[in-house]
């Protein structure tokens, strides 16, 4: 016999559980099916553990730099394992919290493998087995993970994604990291604060591509400046692992191929949604152009009663913007009105060194649309 819902959440990431949050607030009986743990990938795997790995490697950097500040501080070293196990430690207390959170808001928690059997329906496979759950609507908010490239399948030995990035199994020597975007490059400041030699790789014509070109070249210049080697137009064409090292055949901007040795890699070129065994395909849910689920202002998928939230829908794929799209999408599906997202109005930060903030278009994209443009600047040397 099926447990009854109000509505099913398919993932529990910051997109669903404050999806399922909000519409237990609303009065809607709610369940959320969990295949691994509670908070996803941005509490466990991303955003969370990520920021405290960088700020251990801010303060190993001010420490390496307090006499200027006037301080003495002799014989600096860093313990990656314990730097890794405070990360860790982090992630647990919050995942705790969110265990907390849907217990407060009388929330089931169903742990295991969930499929949309049909509009309503969802089978899970749970560790005591089956169970057939069933509700007037569900949200879909199953994420993303790493992309892989064709030629460099990750192996969690040499070829790292983000995951292995943070636990890893050793303290890289020599790091390649191929991507400039957030992730890529919080890495590659991370690893170059705990004293790797750090290369990075991007196919465009400069870092942080998301970003006003004027703050790329800075960060460019800046990034070089403590040891970097950044190179741009350029690509990988070749990539060897062997027990003791990574050989990686280059492509430079003028079209030169050089093969470099390293001790690891991090590829880190964008994310893929995980869609492909949830049965999306059997129930006719609509894919957009990048194979995301296709969703309208509300989160409405073209199947009734379906909805979808998050990394797993359409960009910018930022946990902020997941939660207030489960938001949302609760909303709506306890007879309100929310108000709808705007895309242009979601700041976005990459917390490498020097940090990077922004909000809505960048000069460039204002000037494509038609925006007469006026720019202000201050540098933050005269900020007293």
């Amino acid at each position: 016999m099926s447990k009854s819902y109000d509505l099913i959440v398919l993932g529990s990431g910051p997109g669903g559980y404050v999806a399922a949050i909000r519409a237990s607030q609303l009065g809607l009986k709610t369940a959320i099916v969990e295949r691994e743990n509670l908070g996803g990938i941005c509490l466990n795997w991303g955003c969370i553990p990520t920021k405290a790995l960088l700020r251990s490697a801010e303060v190993f950097h001010n420490m390496k730099n307090a006499a200027d500040y006037g301080l003495a501080a002799e014989n600096i070293t860093a313990d990656i394992d314990a730097v890794v196990k405070r990360s860790r430690g982090v992630a647990k207390q919050l995942n705790q919290g969110v265990t907390g959170l849907m217990k407060k808001n009388k929330i089931d928690v169903i742990m295991g493998d969930g499929t949309i059997t049909a509009p309503g329906k969802i089978a899970v496979k749970t560790e005591k087995g089956d169970e057939e759950l069933e509700a007037k609507d569900i949200i879909i908010a199953t994420g993303a993970r790493a992309r892989d490239l064709p030629f460099a399948k990750a192996d969690g030995k040499r070829i790292w994604t983000y995951r292995t990035a943070m636990t890893p199994p050793e303290m890289p020597t020599k790091l390649l990291v191929i991507g400039s975007g957030a992730i890529g490059i919080e890495f590659a400041s991370f690893y170059n604060d705990m004293g790797a030699d750090v290369t990075v790789v991007e196919m465009l014509d400069r870092i942080v591509p998301v970003e006003d070109e004027e703050i790329s070249k800075f960060l460019e210049k800046s990034l070089k400046k403590q040891g970097m080697t950044i190179m741009t137009k350029a690509g990988i064409k070749a990539i060897d692992a062997g027990d003791k090292g990574v050989k990686a055949e280059i492509e430079d901007s003028k079209g030169n191929k050089e093969t470099l040795d390293f001790s690891h890699v991090i590829v880190a070129v964008g994310i893929q949604p995980n869609i492909e065994t949830i049965g999306l395909d059997q129930l006719g849910v609509q894919p957009d152009d990048r194979y995301h689920i296709k969703t309208d202002e509300y989160c409405r998928t073209n199947i009734e009663g379906i909805y979808a939230i998050g990394d797993c829908t359409a960009g910018p794929w930022l946990a902020h913007k997941a939660s207030h799209e489960g938001v949302i999408a609760a909303e709506t599906i306890a007879g309100g009105h929310p108000h709808t997202m705007d895309v242009n109005n979601i700041p976005g930060c990459t917390y490498c060194h020097p940090q990077i903030a922004s909000v809505g278009l960048t000069e460039a994209k204002a000037k494509e649309a038609g925006h007469d443009v006026k720019v202000g600047k201050f540098p933050f040397i005269g900020n007293g």
